[in-house]
Protein backbone atom coordinates (compact mmCIF):
# COMPACT_ATOMS: atom_id res chain seq x y z
CA UNK A 1 0.00 0.00 0.00
CA UNK A 2 1.73 3.14 -1.42
CA UNK A 3 2.31 5.89 1.54
CA UNK A 4 2.62 9.03 -0.84
CA UNK A 5 0.57 10.41 -3.76
CA UNK A 6 0.93 12.79 -6.84
CA UNK A 7 -1.35 13.81 -9.62
CA UNK A 8 -0.97 10.89 -11.74
CA UNK A 9 -3.60 8.83 -9.64
CA UNK A 10 -7.21 9.83 -8.16
CA UNK A 11 -6.99 12.19 -5.63
CA UNK A 12 -10.03 13.50 -3.46
CA UNK A 13 -10.49 17.20 -4.26
CA UNK A 14 -10.39 17.70 -0.86
CA UNK A 15 -7.13 16.20 -0.69
CA UNK A 16 -5.89 19.52 -2.23
CA UNK A 17 -8.66 21.63 -3.64
CA UNK A 18 -11.12 22.29 -0.66
CA UNK A 19 -10.44 23.43 2.36
CA UNK A 20 -7.73 24.47 4.74
CA UNK A 21 -4.49 23.11 5.52
CA UNK A 22 -5.34 22.66 9.52
CA UNK A 23 -8.09 21.20 8.68
CA UNK A 24 -6.65 18.86 6.19
CA UNK A 25 -4.21 18.16 9.07
CA UNK A 26 -6.69 16.77 12.11
CA UNK A 27 -8.11 14.47 9.22
CA UNK A 28 -4.32 13.03 8.16
CA UNK A 29 -3.75 9.72 8.37
CA UNK A 30 -0.55 9.89 10.87
CA UNK A 31 -2.40 12.33 12.84
CA UNK A 32 -4.75 9.74 13.65
CA UNK A 33 -2.10 7.68 14.32
CA UNK A 34 -0.47 9.94 16.44
CA UNK A 35 -3.57 10.52 18.44
CA UNK A 36 -3.57 6.55 19.01
CA UNK A 37 -0.35 6.77 20.14
CA UNK A 38 -1.29 9.25 22.61
CA UNK A 39 -4.46 7.22 23.88
CA UNK A 40 -1.71 4.29 24.06
CA UNK A 41 0.84 6.25 26.32
CA UNK A 42 -2.32 7.09 28.18
CA UNK A 43 -3.60 3.63 28.61
CA UNK A 44 -0.07 2.51 29.71
CA UNK A 45 0.11 5.46 32.41
CA UNK A 46 -3.26 4.28 34.34
CA UNK A 47 -2.20 0.66 34.14
CA UNK A 48 1.25 1.81 35.70
CA UNK A 49 -0.84 3.14 38.90
CA UNK A 50 -2.56 -0.71 38.69
CA UNK A 51 1.05 -1.54 39.26
CA UNK A 52 0.32 -3.57 35.66
CA UNK A 53 2.72 -1.36 33.59
CA UNK A 54 5.81 -0.27 34.53
CA UNK A 55 7.34 3.32 34.76
CA UNK A 56 10.21 1.98 32.18
CA UNK A 57 7.71 0.83 29.65
CA UNK A 58 5.87 3.54 29.95
CA UNK A 59 8.79 5.82 29.32
CA UNK A 60 9.83 3.72 26.22
CA UNK A 61 6.53 4.30 25.21
CA UNK A 62 6.57 8.33 25.15
CA UNK A 63 9.93 8.56 23.55
CA UNK A 64 8.76 6.65 20.55
CA UNK A 65 5.06 8.22 20.25
CA UNK A 66 5.93 10.72 17.99
CA UNK A 67 7.51 7.92 15.36
CA UNK A 68 4.99 7.85 13.03
CA UNK A 69 6.00 5.08 10.22
CA UNK A 70 3.12 4.41 7.87
CA UNK A 71 5.48 2.91 5.80
CA UNK A 72 5.53 -0.09 7.94
CA UNK A 73 2.35 0.15 9.43
CA UNK A 74 0.91 -0.33 5.62
CA UNK A 75 2.97 -3.53 5.07
CA UNK A 76 1.88 -5.01 8.40
CA UNK A 77 -1.56 -4.22 6.98
CA UNK A 78 -1.13 -5.98 3.93
CA UNK A 79 -0.58 -8.97 6.06
CA UNK A 80 -3.60 -9.17 8.69
CA UNK A 81 -5.76 -6.42 6.99
CA UNK A 82 -6.24 -4.29 10.24
CA UNK A 83 -5.31 -1.01 10.54
CA UNK A 84 -5.32 -0.43 13.77
CA UNK A 85 -3.42 -3.36 15.23
CA UNK A 86 -1.01 -3.01 12.24
CA UNK A 87 -0.29 0.05 13.93
CA UNK A 88 0.49 -1.53 17.15
CA UNK A 89 2.54 -3.65 15.85
CA UNK A 90 4.23 -1.03 14.21
CA UNK A 91 5.18 1.25 17.25
CA UNK A 92 6.05 -2.33 19.10
CA UNK A 93 8.60 -2.84 16.77
CA UNK A 94 10.29 0.34 18.23
CA UNK A 95 9.58 -0.10 22.03
CA UNK A 96 11.50 -2.65 22.52
CA UNK A 97 10.84 -2.49 26.35
CA UNK A 98 7.15 -1.15 26.36
CA UNK A 99 6.37 -2.64 22.85
CA UNK A 100 4.57 -5.39 24.70
CA UNK A 101 1.87 -3.90 26.80
CA UNK A 102 0.50 -1.81 24.07
CA UNK A 103 -3.42 -2.16 23.73
CA UNK A 104 -3.34 -3.88 26.92
CA UNK A 105 -7.19 -4.93 27.72
CA UNK A 106 -8.49 -2.40 25.04
CA UNK A 107 -10.42 -3.35 22.02
CA UNK A 108 -9.66 -0.92 18.54
CA UNK A 109 -12.91 1.01 19.29
CA UNK A 110 -11.56 1.87 22.76
CA UNK A 111 -8.37 3.60 20.96
CA UNK A 112 -10.55 4.72 17.74
CA UNK A 113 -13.42 6.01 18.68
CA UNK A 114 -11.46 8.56 21.78
CA UNK A 115 -9.76 9.53 18.62
CA UNK A 116 -12.52 10.55 16.19
CA UNK A 117 -13.78 12.18 19.40
CA UNK A 118 -11.08 14.05 19.33
CA UNK A 119 -10.42 15.02 15.89
CA UNK A 120 -14.64 16.28 15.69
CA UNK A 121 -13.70 18.64 18.71
CA UNK A 122 -10.73 19.85 17.30
CA UNK A 123 -12.35 20.22 13.85
CA UNK A 124 -15.47 21.95 15.72
CA UNK A 125 -12.95 24.52 17.40
CA UNK A 126 -11.55 25.34 13.77
CA UNK A 127 -14.78 25.95 12.47
CA UNK A 128 -15.95 27.88 15.38
CA UNK A 129 -12.77 29.84 15.30
CA UNK A 130 -13.32 30.81 11.61
CA UNK A 131 -17.16 31.88 12.27
CA UNK A 132 -16.27 34.41 14.43
CA UNK A 133 -14.20 37.11 12.35
CA UNK A 134 -17.02 36.18 9.86
CA UNK A 135 -19.78 37.21 11.98
CA UNK A 136 -17.71 40.60 12.83
CA UNK A 137 -17.49 41.17 9.38
CA UNK A 138 -21.45 40.52 9.00
CA UNK A 139 -21.94 43.26 12.10
CA UNK A 140 -19.58 45.80 10.33
CA UNK A 141 -21.61 45.50 6.73
CA UNK A 142 -25.03 46.00 8.68
CA UNK A 143 -23.98 48.69 10.50
CA UNK A 144 -22.33 50.20 7.79
CA UNK A 145 -25.73 49.61 5.10
CA UNK A 146 -28.59 49.79 8.02
CA UNK A 147 -30.40 53.12 6.29
CA UNK A 148 -28.82 52.03 2.43
CA UNK A 149 -32.20 51.73 0.87
CA UNK A 150 -32.49 49.10 -1.70
CA UNK A 151 -35.87 46.79 -3.47
CA UNK A 152 -36.67 43.88 -1.93
CA UNK A 153 -38.00 40.82 -4.44
CA UNK A 154 -40.66 38.52 -3.52
CA UNK A 155 -41.06 35.33 -5.60
CA UNK A 156 -37.93 36.89 -7.55
CA UNK A 157 -40.63 39.73 -8.28
CA UNK A 158 -39.94 43.49 -7.49
CA UNK A 159 -41.91 44.07 -3.28
CA UNK A 160 -41.44 46.37 -1.01
CA UNK A 161 -38.05 48.14 -0.53
CA UNK A 162 -35.77 47.43 2.47
CA UNK A 163 -32.19 47.91 3.45
CA UNK A 164 -29.08 46.32 2.54
CA UNK A 165 -28.08 45.73 5.79
CA UNK A 166 -31.54 44.37 6.94
CA UNK A 167 -30.75 41.81 4.07
CA UNK A 168 -27.18 41.53 5.64
CA UNK A 169 -28.83 41.05 8.79
CA UNK A 170 -31.41 38.23 7.79
CA UNK A 171 -28.24 36.13 6.74
CA UNK A 172 -26.41 37.18 10.00
CA UNK A 173 -29.41 35.81 12.42
CA UNK A 174 -29.12 32.32 10.66
CA UNK A 175 -24.80 32.40 10.94
CA UNK A 176 -25.27 33.47 14.53
CA UNK A 177 -27.72 30.87 15.16
CA UNK A 178 -25.27 28.35 13.47
CA UNK A 179 -22.46 29.51 15.54
CA UNK A 180 -24.48 28.71 18.45
CA UNK A 181 -25.24 25.51 17.23
CA UNK A 182 -21.92 24.78 16.24
CA UNK A 183 -20.66 25.49 19.80
CA UNK A 184 -22.96 23.66 21.68
CA UNK A 185 -22.69 20.01 19.53
CA UNK A 186 -18.77 21.37 20.04
CA UNK A 187 -19.16 21.45 24.39
CA UNK A 188 -21.19 18.60 24.35
CA UNK A 189 -18.86 16.09 22.65
CA UNK A 190 -17.94 12.87 23.82
CA UNK A 191 -15.41 10.10 24.18
CA UNK A 192 -15.97 6.13 24.37
CA UNK A 193 -14.00 5.85 27.30
CA UNK A 194 -12.95 2.77 27.73
CA UNK A 195 -15.75 0.38 28.10
CA UNK A 196 -14.37 -3.03 25.61
CA UNK A 197 -15.82 -4.98 23.47
CA UNK A 198 -19.46 -4.73 24.15
CA UNK A 199 -19.19 -1.64 26.44
CA UNK A 200 -19.60 -3.83 30.15
CA UNK A 201 -15.51 -3.40 30.61
CA UNK A 202 -15.49 -6.89 31.51
CA UNK A 203 -11.95 -7.06 29.96
CA UNK A 204 -11.11 -4.59 32.21
CA UNK A 205 -12.20 -5.93 35.37
CA UNK A 206 -10.57 -8.85 34.44
CA UNK A 207 -7.26 -7.34 33.69
CA UNK A 208 -7.53 -5.11 37.13
CA UNK A 209 -8.81 -7.51 39.76
CA UNK A 210 -6.89 -7.73 42.67
CA UNK A 211 -5.14 -4.59 42.12
CA UNK A 212 -6.16 -0.93 43.93
CA UNK A 213 -7.10 0.46 40.48
CA UNK A 214 -10.97 -0.14 39.46
CA UNK A 215 -11.75 -0.32 35.90
CA UNK A 216 -14.11 2.62 36.66
CA UNK A 217 -11.21 4.76 38.04
CA UNK A 218 -8.93 3.94 35.24
CA UNK A 219 -11.43 5.49 32.59
CA UNK A 220 -11.29 8.69 34.63
CA UNK A 221 -7.90 8.83 34.61
CA UNK A 222 -7.31 8.55 30.89
CA UNK A 223 -9.72 10.47 29.64
CA UNK A 224 -8.96 13.24 31.86
CA UNK A 225 -5.42 12.77 30.81
CA UNK A 226 -7.13 13.46 27.51
CA UNK A 227 -9.08 16.02 28.56
CA UNK A 228 -12.09 14.64 26.82
CA UNK A 229 -15.76 13.88 29.01
CA UNK A 230 -16.80 10.02 28.37
CA UNK A 231 -20.36 8.67 27.43
CA UNK A 232 -21.78 7.02 31.02
CA UNK A 233 -22.76 3.69 28.99
CA UNK A 234 -21.72 3.12 25.10
CA UNK A 235 -21.51 -0.32 23.07
CA UNK A 236 -18.45 -0.97 21.15
CA UNK A 237 -18.55 2.36 19.83
CA UNK A 238 -19.74 5.81 21.56
CA UNK A 239 -23.02 6.53 20.21
CA UNK A 240 -23.14 7.04 16.33
CA UNK A 241 -25.81 9.51 17.29
CA UNK A 242 -23.25 12.09 17.62
CA UNK A 243 -22.12 12.02 14.38
CA UNK A 244 -25.28 12.83 13.30
CA UNK A 245 -26.10 15.88 15.42
CA UNK A 246 -22.24 17.25 14.48
CA UNK A 247 -22.98 16.69 10.97
CA UNK A 248 -26.55 18.21 10.71
CA UNK A 249 -24.83 21.85 12.55
CA UNK A 250 -22.21 21.48 9.88
CA UNK A 251 -25.74 20.95 7.43
CA UNK A 252 -27.45 23.23 9.27
CA UNK A 253 -24.36 25.58 8.27
CA UNK A 254 -23.79 25.14 4.92
CA UNK A 255 -27.81 25.93 4.53
CA UNK A 256 -27.14 29.73 5.50
CA UNK A 257 -24.01 29.70 3.64
CA UNK A 258 -25.63 28.48 0.37
CA UNK A 259 -28.83 30.73 0.80
CA UNK A 260 -26.43 33.75 0.93
CA UNK A 261 -24.40 32.32 -2.25
CA UNK A 262 -27.92 31.78 -4.04
CA UNK A 263 -28.85 35.47 -3.87
CA UNK A 264 -25.69 36.77 -4.41
CA UNK A 265 -25.81 34.82 -7.64
CA UNK A 266 -29.40 36.81 -8.34
CA UNK A 267 -28.41 39.79 -7.27
CA UNK A 268 -24.90 39.96 -9.59
CA UNK A 269 -27.06 38.44 -13.07
CA UNK A 270 -27.40 41.80 -14.84
CA UNK A 271 -31.31 42.38 -14.64
CA UNK A 272 -30.45 43.26 -10.99
CA UNK A 273 -26.74 43.98 -11.27
CA UNK A 274 -26.69 45.46 -7.56
CA UNK A 275 -24.37 43.10 -5.99
CA UNK A 276 -20.94 41.16 -7.12
CA UNK A 277 -18.75 39.09 -5.75
CA UNK A 278 -14.94 39.87 -5.57
CA UNK A 279 -13.57 39.57 -9.56
CA UNK A 280 -9.49 39.55 -9.70
CA UNK A 281 -7.74 41.46 -11.82
CA UNK A 282 -6.26 38.88 -13.79
CA UNK A 283 -9.59 36.59 -13.39
CA UNK A 284 -10.85 34.45 -15.95
CA UNK A 285 -14.82 34.15 -16.46
CA UNK A 286 -14.97 32.01 -19.35
CA UNK A 287 -12.73 30.20 -21.71
CA UNK A 288 -15.44 31.50 -24.67
CA UNK A 289 -16.74 34.48 -23.04
CA UNK A 290 -13.82 37.39 -22.49
CA UNK A 291 -15.97 39.51 -21.12
CA UNK A 292 -17.85 37.24 -18.51
CA UNK A 293 -17.81 38.30 -14.88
CA UNK A 294 -18.86 34.66 -13.00
CA UNK A 295 -19.81 34.37 -9.26
CA UNK A 296 -17.32 31.69 -9.07
CA UNK A 297 -17.09 31.18 -5.32
CA UNK A 298 -20.87 31.65 -4.74
CA UNK A 299 -21.33 28.97 -7.14
CA UNK A 300 -18.73 26.98 -5.64
CA UNK A 301 -20.48 27.02 -2.53
CA UNK A 302 -23.46 25.99 -3.83
CA UNK A 303 -21.95 23.38 -4.97
CA UNK A 304 -20.65 22.06 -1.70
CA UNK A 305 -22.93 22.79 0.38
CA UNK A 306 -25.44 20.56 -1.44
CA UNK A 307 -23.07 17.88 -0.58
CA UNK A 308 -22.51 18.86 2.66
CA UNK A 309 -26.24 18.71 2.94
CA UNK A 310 -26.43 14.81 1.83
CA UNK A 311 -24.04 13.79 4.92
CA UNK A 312 -26.30 13.61 7.98
CA UNK A 313 -28.80 11.29 6.17
CA UNK A 314 -25.29 8.60 5.63
CA UNK A 315 -24.81 9.18 9.36
CA UNK A 316 -28.24 8.92 10.27
CA UNK A 317 -28.26 5.66 8.93
CA UNK A 318 -25.12 4.76 10.47
CA UNK A 319 -26.37 5.42 13.87
CA UNK A 320 -30.07 3.93 12.97
CA UNK A 321 -27.78 0.52 11.68
CA UNK A 322 -25.89 0.08 14.60
CA UNK A 323 -27.62 -3.16 15.43
CA UNK A 324 -27.01 -4.52 18.50
CA UNK A 325 -23.78 -3.95 20.44
CA UNK A 326 -22.08 -3.07 17.07
CA UNK A 327 -21.83 -3.14 13.13
CA UNK A 328 -19.34 -2.98 10.82
CA UNK A 329 -20.96 -1.17 8.12
CA UNK A 330 -20.49 2.41 9.23
CA UNK A 331 -16.43 2.65 9.06
CA UNK A 332 -15.48 2.96 5.40
CA UNK A 333 -18.31 5.54 5.31
CA UNK A 334 -17.15 7.43 8.28
CA UNK A 335 -13.64 7.80 6.49
CA UNK A 336 -15.63 9.78 4.17
CA UNK A 337 -18.23 11.59 5.60
CA UNK A 338 -16.41 12.80 8.57
CA UNK A 339 -13.60 14.85 7.00
CA UNK A 340 -15.43 15.41 4.06
CA UNK A 341 -18.12 17.62 6.05
CA UNK A 342 -15.30 19.50 8.10
CA UNK A 343 -13.50 20.06 5.04
CA UNK A 344 -16.68 21.58 2.84
CA UNK A 345 -17.56 23.55 5.74
CA UNK A 346 -14.28 24.80 6.06
CA UNK A 347 -14.12 26.28 2.35
CA UNK A 348 -17.86 27.37 2.89
CA UNK A 349 -16.41 29.07 5.49
CA UNK A 350 -13.62 30.56 3.54
CA UNK A 351 -15.50 31.46 0.48
CA UNK A 352 -17.68 33.42 2.29
CA UNK A 353 -15.18 35.73 3.77
CA UNK A 354 -13.62 35.88 0.69
CA UNK A 355 -16.89 37.73 -1.03
CA UNK A 356 -18.05 39.40 2.06
CA UNK A 357 -14.56 40.94 2.90
CA UNK A 358 -15.10 42.48 -1.08
CA UNK A 359 -18.33 42.69 -1.27
CA UNK A 360 -19.24 44.82 -4.34
CA UNK A 361 -22.44 47.07 -4.46
CA UNK A 362 -23.25 48.71 -7.46
CA UNK A 363 -25.50 51.76 -5.77
CA UNK A 364 -26.54 53.13 -9.18
CA UNK A 365 -28.16 49.92 -10.15
CA UNK A 366 -29.49 49.82 -6.86
CA UNK A 367 -30.63 53.23 -7.21
CA UNK A 368 -31.83 52.70 -10.90
CA UNK A 369 -34.33 49.19 -9.71
CA UNK A 370 -35.33 51.26 -6.33
CA UNK A 371 -36.35 54.61 -8.84
CA UNK A 372 -37.90 52.08 -11.05
CA UNK A 373 -39.94 49.52 -9.05
CA UNK A 374 -40.21 51.54 -6.04
CA UNK A 375 -43.20 53.69 -7.27
CA UNK A 376 -45.30 50.11 -6.97
CA UNK A 377 -44.09 49.82 -3.70
CA UNK A 378 -44.95 52.92 -2.43
CA UNK A 379 -48.93 52.65 -4.06
CA UNK A 380 -49.46 50.97 -0.41
CA UNK A 381 -48.54 54.10 1.42
CA UNK A 382 -50.81 55.81 -1.15
CA UNK A 383 -53.48 53.43 -0.06
CA UNK A 384 -53.10 53.23 4.11
CA UNK A 385 -53.54 57.98 3.79
CA UNK A 386 -56.69 57.46 1.42
CA UNK A 387 -58.11 54.72 3.67
CA UNK A 388 -57.47 57.56 6.75
CA UNK A 389 -58.77 60.37 4.46
CA UNK A 390 -62.46 57.98 4.50
CA UNK A 391 -62.30 56.40 1.19
CA UNK A 392 -63.11 52.82 0.35
CA UNK A 393 -60.23 50.65 1.02
CA UNK A 394 -61.99 48.18 -1.53
CA UNK A 395 -62.78 50.76 -3.95
CA UNK A 396 -59.32 52.62 -3.87
CA UNK A 397 -57.30 49.61 -4.35
CA UNK A 398 -59.12 48.54 -7.06
CA UNK A 399 -58.28 52.21 -9.07
CA UNK A 400 -54.37 52.09 -8.05
CA UNK A 401 -53.83 48.79 -9.07
CA UNK A 402 -55.57 49.33 -12.60
CA UNK A 403 -52.85 52.53 -12.77
CA UNK A 404 -50.14 50.01 -11.74
CA UNK A 405 -51.13 47.61 -14.28
CA UNK A 406 -50.75 50.46 -17.10
CA UNK A 407 -47.66 51.37 -15.44
CA UNK A 408 -45.94 47.54 -15.15
CA UNK A 409 -46.59 47.54 -19.11
CA UNK A 410 -44.98 50.87 -20.18
CA UNK A 411 -41.46 49.85 -17.74
CA UNK A 412 -41.57 46.58 -19.37
CA UNK A 413 -41.54 48.33 -22.70
CA UNK A 414 -38.65 49.99 -21.82
CA UNK A 415 -40.52 53.19 -21.50
CA UNK A 416 -40.26 55.32 -18.34
CA UNK A 417 -42.80 55.00 -15.17
CA UNK A 418 -45.68 57.05 -15.95
CA UNK A 419 -47.54 55.50 -12.59
CA UNK A 420 -46.98 58.93 -10.06
CA UNK A 421 -48.48 60.78 -13.28
CA UNK A 422 -51.38 58.86 -13.56
CA UNK A 423 -52.00 58.33 -10.00
CA UNK A 424 -51.76 62.25 -9.56
CA UNK A 425 -54.39 62.88 -12.54
CA UNK A 426 -57.00 60.49 -11.21
CA UNK A 427 -59.84 62.96 -9.60
CA UNK A 428 -61.10 59.84 -7.47
CA UNK A 429 -57.91 59.23 -5.72
CA UNK A 430 -56.95 63.17 -5.36
CA UNK A 431 -60.62 63.71 -3.34
CA UNK A 432 -58.77 61.78 -1.11
CA UNK A 433 -55.04 62.21 -1.50
CA UNK A 434 -54.14 66.20 -2.58
CA UNK A 435 -51.12 65.88 -5.55
CA UNK A 436 -48.68 67.61 -3.31
CA UNK A 437 -49.26 64.80 -0.69
CA UNK A 438 -49.40 62.07 -3.18
CA UNK A 439 -45.82 63.07 -5.18
CA UNK A 440 -44.30 62.66 -1.54
CA UNK A 441 -46.24 59.03 -0.70
CA UNK A 442 -44.77 57.58 -3.83
CA UNK A 443 -41.30 58.40 -2.54
CA UNK A 444 -40.39 54.65 -1.77
CA UNK A 445 -37.36 54.81 0.04
CA UNK A 446 -39.38 56.27 3.43
CA UNK A 447 -41.30 52.96 3.11
CA UNK A 448 -38.89 50.53 5.27
CA UNK A 449 -40.92 50.73 8.74
CA UNK A 450 -38.10 49.80 11.34
CA UNK A 451 -35.64 47.74 9.10
CA UNK A 452 -32.38 49.85 9.97
CA UNK A 453 -32.89 49.63 13.95
CA UNK A 454 -33.75 46.22 13.74
CA UNK A 455 -30.75 45.58 11.63
CA UNK A 456 -28.76 47.62 13.79
CA UNK A 457 -29.79 45.78 17.39
CA UNK A 458 -28.51 42.33 15.44
CA UNK A 459 -25.51 43.79 14.98
CA UNK A 460 -25.00 44.34 18.19
CA UNK A 461 -26.58 41.08 19.56
CA UNK A 462 -23.61 39.79 17.27
CA UNK A 463 -21.18 41.48 18.81
CA UNK A 464 -22.32 40.55 22.42
CA UNK A 465 -22.28 36.89 21.87
CA UNK A 466 -19.02 37.35 20.52
CA UNK A 467 -18.02 38.89 23.37
CA UNK A 468 -18.40 36.52 25.78
CA UNK A 469 -15.94 33.56 26.90
CA UNK A 470 -15.77 30.57 24.56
Amino acid sequence: MASTFSHDTFLSPFTWRYGSDAMRSIWSEEYKRRLWRRIWVALAEAQMQAGLVSREQVEDLRQHQGHIDLERAHQIESEIHHDLMAEVRAYAEQCPVGGGVIHLGATSMDIEDNADALRLRESLRLLVAQMRPLLARLADLIEAEADSVCMAYTHLQPAEPTTIGYRLAVTAQDLLHDYQTIRSVLSAVRGKGFKGAVGTGAAYHELLASTPLTPHQMEADIMQALDLPTYPLATQTYPRRQDWDILNALAGLALTIYRFAFDLRILQSPPFGEWAEPFGASQVGSSAMPFKRNPIHAENIDSLARYLAALPRVAWDNAAHSLLERTLDDSANRRLILPEAFLAADELLQRMQLILSGLRLNRPAIQRNLKTYGLFAATERLLMEAARAGADRQHMHEIIRQHSLSAWDKVQSGEPNPLVALLAADPEITHWVSPTRLRELMDASAHIGDAPERARRLAGDIRIVLNEKT
